[in-house]
């Protein structure tokens, strides 16, 4: 294992990410799962624009039933879907391994009050559990950065 690699593989979630529908090139920004109870999540990757290598990652729920992309679905698929977002990550990272950081926010629930969501601070943990130990994961503000240490 490279040891520029993003996600050390025995950090994983113990649950088996869903299928992954691949980009239709090997680079591209947009992948797709399903998960058991049939929701569709599309996970996708955007470069800042004052910096190529970093990069934002927005996922969220593709089906009509819900009114926006970024909702509470509730269905019990919640470590299924963490561990399908960090493998796709993973992904990326393989195809893109000169990326110094990714940058992404955790929706706020109904009423959520705090400086940074439920969701961000779970985010933050996964990924404490997950990075290699040349990459760091910070939470600034709601948003939650993970970047390379330099060498």
């Amino acid at each position: 294992m490279d040891t520029d690699d993003l996600i050390d593989i025995n950090g994983l979630p113990a649950v088996k990410p869903y299928a992954i529908e691949l980009p239709g090139i090997p680079s591209g920004a947009v992948y797709l799962f399903r998960t058991d109870s049939g929701l569709d999540y599309e996970v996708r990757f955007g470069r800042r624009q004052d910096h190529y290598l970093e990069h934002i990652i927005n996922f969220g729920v593709l089906n009509d039933e819900f009114e926006h992309e970024y909702v509470v679905t509730n269905r019990g698929e919640i470590y299924r879907v963490i561990a399908t977002v960090v493998e796709i990550i993973r992904l990326y990272h393989t195809e893109h391994p000169h990326s110094i950081s990714y940058e992404f926010t955790g929706e706020f629930k109904q009423g959520e009050k705090e400086a940074s969501s439920i969701r961000s601070r779970l985010y933050l943990r996964v990924a404490g559990r997950v990075l290699r130990p040349n990459w760091k994961a910070n939470l600034v503000g709601n948003k939650v950065v993970v970047s390379r240490i330099s060498k």
